[in-house]
């Protein structure tokens, strides 16, 4: 028995499939659950960065005192005047993406930032990584599911955990 159900009806994230198509930029306006604030020096270049290498919008400003960016929907990000990290941090923020934008994602953040860019990386939890140094100095992970086989070590892995794909052992029912 797992505490763990099935709940992906409340995520903007697309079923993994060579098919998948990314939701688009999520304007609404909403409490946010959660978002990363982050400190800049150039509150112009880091704009410039994020939205042309990383894909996100502006949603709104405050000239000289932030700026709010968003991809889909719970992909929020702060900007805000302050000293950047001086080194990279250990620690990471995980943007979900589709695997179709991994290639253009990586190529735009390498033409703004030649050496920003590591990965991709296939992990043990099925998904596909690229991280990116921001001129922030903030590590982010494009993150990106890969289709789903039941047969791989990958569903293995996940199956250790007690997490089962909805079609295999699907109980939300119970829950909801």
């Amino acid at each position: 028995m797992s505490d763990h159900y099935n709940a992906f009806e409340i995520s903007p994230v697309p079923t993994p499939g060579p098919d998948a198509v990314p939701p688009e930029p999520f304007r609404g306006i909403y409490g946010m659950p959660a978002f990363v604030t982050v400190p800049t020096g150039d509150l112009a270049a880091s704009v410039d960065f994020w939205t042309r290498g990383l894909g996100f919008v502006e949603l709104f400003g405050i000239p000289g005192e932030l700026v709010h960016l968003r991809r889909w929907a719970f992909q929020d990000v702060l900007l805000v005047p302050g000293s950047p990290a001086e080194q990279t941090p250990t620690t990471s923020v995980s943007f979900a993406c589709v695997l179709s934008q991994l290639d253009s994602l990586v190529e735009a953040c390498r033409a703004l930032r030649p050496t920003s860019v590591d990965g991709p990386v296939d992990t043990p939890w099925n998904t596909r990584d690229v991280a990116v140094i921001t001129p922030e100095n903030v590590r982010v992970v494009l993150t990106a599911a890969k289709p789903f086989d039941p047969d791989s070590e990958e569903a293995r892995n996940l199956a250790a955990m007690g997490i089962t794909p909805p079609a295999v052992g699907g109980d939300n029912g119970v829950h909801a």
